[in-house]
């Protein structure tokens, strides 16, 4: 499988849809497999933000899910099928995450249900998260031997403080909306039905003020909360690639398609 061919198609499960003149939501739509991620559906949200950075109309962006799942995170049997250095090294992919972490706009989560994985890294990337209070934030990677590979190594830390982030990291545990909330990473909570109308009630919200101001504002706040983002980012990387070389992420991967208990032997 080429990475050409690896990136094509999937995005059928990205919708968009204009909410008013200013605010745009884009919806993962893959309820079958709690709206878990490929490549394309990756490069797809990339693709749109940077339609959406280009025009003058777009003021603010919600990204949400449905009641079940935000996204479940990266599609694991899509990793397994194809072999992670392929998915985790595709170029395209890496320059959409780029893509949605410099989306200079404002860019709110709206997020029900199950936030894991590449789906709480797509959380973190935008500027506050508005929870149903059935959402549930973690980064599971640890439980298939491997690791946050999007940024989550380096965007925890900042959103919920250093502790809980190796917690969640190194135990693969999530935490409630009422939690994350308490930590200050969530900015309301709400019930799962009302989850999407009240973060795009809040995008009106923010579409009404100067819209240049609240870009400078995002910017300044990008460089007052991760000035030594991008060192952070490459070194995961970096971390990423040496650990998808190791057995026990293979075992892991092959042990979630088996839907069987992993055997970890730590090579």
């Amino acid at each position: 499988m080429s990475l050409g061919s690896l990136a094509e198609g999937d995005s059928q499960f990205i919708q968009s849809a204009e909410a008013s003149k200013h605010v745009r939501l884009v919806r993962i739509a893959r309820p079958e497999k709690r709206n878990a991620m490929t490549n394309g559906m990756v490069i797809e949200i990339g693709r749109l933000l940077r339609q959406f950075k280009d025009d003058l109309d777009v003021r603010c962006v919600v990204i949400t899910g449905d009641e079940t799942a935000f996204s479940a995170g990266a599609d694991l049997k899509n990793m397994h099928k194809f072999g992670s250095a392929a998915v985790v090294n595709d170029p395209r992919r890496a320059a959409a995450w780029e893509e949605i972490e410099r989306f200079p706009k404002p860019l709110i989560a709206a997020a029900n249900g199950y936030t894991y994985g590449a789906g709480n890294e797509l959380a973190m990337c935008c500027d506050f998260v508005v929870a149903g209070s059935n959402a549930l934030f973690g980064q599971p990677e640890a439980k298939t031997a491997g690791m946050a590979g999007d940024g989550g190594t380096q965007r925890l830390p900042r959103k919920v403080g250093p502790a809980m982030a190796a917690y969640m990291l190194m135990t693969g545990e999530p935490i409630s909306a009422q939690t994350a909330k308490e930590l200050g990473y969530v900015v309301e909570v709400c019930e799962p039905s009302q989850t999407v109308n009240r973060a795009l009630a809040i995008a009106e919200i923010v579409a009404m003020r100067g819209p240049l101001a609240v870009q400078a504002m995002k910017a300044c706040l990008r460089v007052a909360t991760g000035a030594t983002h991008e060192n952070g980012i490459a070194f995961e990387r970096m971390m990423v690639v040496r650990n998808q070389s190791t057995s026990d992420r293979a075992e892991g991967l092959a042990a979630f398609s088996e839907k069987r208990a992993p055997k970890f032997t730590g090579l």
